[in-house]
């Protein structure tokens, strides 16, 4: 910084004395201008040749009746008027940070609740915190920890793996995950009266990457039902790729049943009416114990319980 560019500090200038330019040039009146600021004239005065004698130059003409601002007083009187603006604006960012009503939160999500509990938690928040950035990623729970751990991001709404209990994570449980068997709309099995899980397994499937918690949760079905895997089958994590293929062939997959459900909905793929003998296991909100919330993220984590509780009807412990 140059000696030009800090002579402000070394002249010790004061909000109090930009606020009494300002004044003096509404009121035109040191001891009209003392008033507003809620100070006695002399104080008012020495502020002013305190400012004056920083300067080295007068501000201010003085008449036998009263003050006129000269071409110093108001070059430096415009200057002041935008120093307030700004300061008054730095008050205003601040306390809307502090309240929540803008900043940065990112966001991981499994399928299901990405699909439902997520969406419906941004557009309450974007509607009333319009200047609130919010990035959402849809990627499997280990993926999302792992980013959360590294400190990607800043919520996650996924499952917490046994061996990340002592990773230093916060685990507030929301619901279940139930999972169910889907096909194109108009898949022959539909047709039939009576449908088993046997049924299903002479079929072409798509399942999910192996590794992942649903394809675990699949192979654990299949050894119960003590029958040979699918061997005709394709992996992929893919939703879209998913949804493609079962509706231009007679393909089965796996699902969690939010997001089949709301796939039928729209008539893009069927539920088959077969009751598997397997479900997810439950998943919650995960933050970091080592990394404090911002009062942005504290906003959004506050609107995802509000969410939670109104669509799984979960129950959180007051905010401490």
């Amino acid at each position: 910084m140059s000696t030009n560019e800090n002579w402000f500090l070394r002249a010790r200038l004061k909000i109090r004395q930009l606020l009494l330019l300002v004044a003096l040039a509404e009121e035109g009146n040191i001891h009209r201008a003392a008033k507003v600021l809620n100070m006695t004239q002399p104080a008012a005065s020495k502020l002013l040749k305190d400012l004056e004698d920083a300067l080295g130059v007068a501000l201010f003409d003085r008449l036998p009746r009263g003050m006129r601002v000269n071409w110093y007083g108001d070059t430096m009187i415009r200057h002041a008027r935008a120093a307030l603006s700004t300061i008054s604006q730095a008050h205003n960012e601040l306390q809307a940070a502090k309240s929540g009503q803008f900043g940065q939160v990112h966001i991981g999500a499994i399928t299901a609740p990405g699909l439902h509990m997520v969406p419906q938690a941004i557009d309450g928040l974007l509607s009333t915190h319009p200047h609130l950035q919010i990035s959402v990623q849809i990627e499997p729970s280990n993926l999302l920890v792992e980013r959360l751990v590294r400190g990607k991001l800043d919520i996650v709404v996924g499952r917490l793996a046994p061996d990340s209990q002592s990773a230093g994570l916060r685990y507030e449980s929301v619901g279940e995950e139930l999972i169910v068997a889907a096909s194109r709309v108009a898949h022959p099995l539909l047709m039939q009266g009576h449908l088993s899980l046997l049924d299903l397994m002479a079929c072409r499937w798509i399942l999910p990457p192996a590794g992942s918690a649903l394809r675990y949760r699949f192979d654990l079905m299949v050894q119960e039902l003590n029958v040979a895997a699918p061997h005709n089958s394709m992996e992929t994590s893919s939703l879209l790729l998913s949804t493609k293929m079962l509706q231009q062939s007679d393909m089965v997959t796996v699902m969690a049943a939010e997001v089949a459900h709301y796939y039928e909905k729209h008539g893009l793929l069927a539920v088959l009416p077969v009751t598997l003998g397997c479900q997810m296991e439950p998943f919650g909100l995960i933050t970091s114990r080592e990394r404090a919330l911002s009062p942005a993220a504290k906003t959004v984590l506050s609107r995802l319980k509000q969410s939670a509780s109104a669509i799984y009807g979960a129950a959180f412990p007051p905010a401490v």
